[in-house]
């Protein structure tokens, strides 16, 4: 759902594609071809949020923020599920693992990676390439060319989503019986442990 808040309307490009479930309010600010998985909460009602070009926000993420502060998301960045940005710069290409938390005035730097459950504590400020983990989080190794390879080919699965969400995901009733050309899917992309 899109809400206005005092006089703002939230912009989408009409390329992006916003869940219904979705609850995106007041200044906020879409680019293109991005994802907005369902229960995602995009919350700018005391500040800007700015979601720039091939990002993708998954299931029951926050984006939020303190009066006053813009939240900025630069292109191609990667919400895990349930991430939480809390008046948060996220760089280009970066990765937020799930249910990871960054708080007020963190900075990431292009193509960071952060582990799943970590917490970054307001005001700190990562370079670019840090692999981030932990509560509180710290720097532990810079992002390989592998990893960050790894992160783009992911990325890339979600960049394409809003297209086909917008072709072929419809809602319907359930089946009661399981069709015959039902079977295992065969995995088009690896997860990080099995590529390694």
């Amino acid at each position: 759902m899109i809400y206005q808040f005092n006089n703002f309307i939230p912009v989408v490009h009409e390329s992006s594609f916003v869940h219904p479930l979705a609850s995106v309010t007041g200044n906020v600010i879409i680019g293109k071809n991005v994802y907005i998985g369902p229960s995602a909460a995009i919350r700018g009602d005391w500040g800007q949020i700015i979601i720039e070009d091939g990002c993708n926000v998954q299931e029951n993420c926050t984006i939020h923020m303190f009066p006053g502060t813009t939240v900025l998301l630069k292109e191609a960045a990667h919400i895990g599920h349930g991430a939480i940005i809390h008046g948060a710069t996220i760089g280009k290409n970066c990765l937020i693992g799930m249910n990871a938390v960054l708080m007020d005035n963190v900075v990431l730097g292009d193509e960071c990676i952060v582990g799943a459950l970590s917490f970054i504590k307001a005001d700190e400020q990562f370079e670019n390439r840090s692999l981030i983990v932990g509560n509180p989080a710290k720097k532990i190794k810079e992002v390989s060319d592998k990893m960050i390879a790894w992160k783009t080919d992911g990325t890339k699965l979600y960049q394409q989503l809003p297209k086909e969400m917008f072709t072929i995901w419809k809602e319907v009733k359930p089946l009661r019986e399981i069709p015959e050309h039902y079977q295992k899917q065969n995995a088009v992309y690896k997860t990080w442990n099995e590529s390694k």
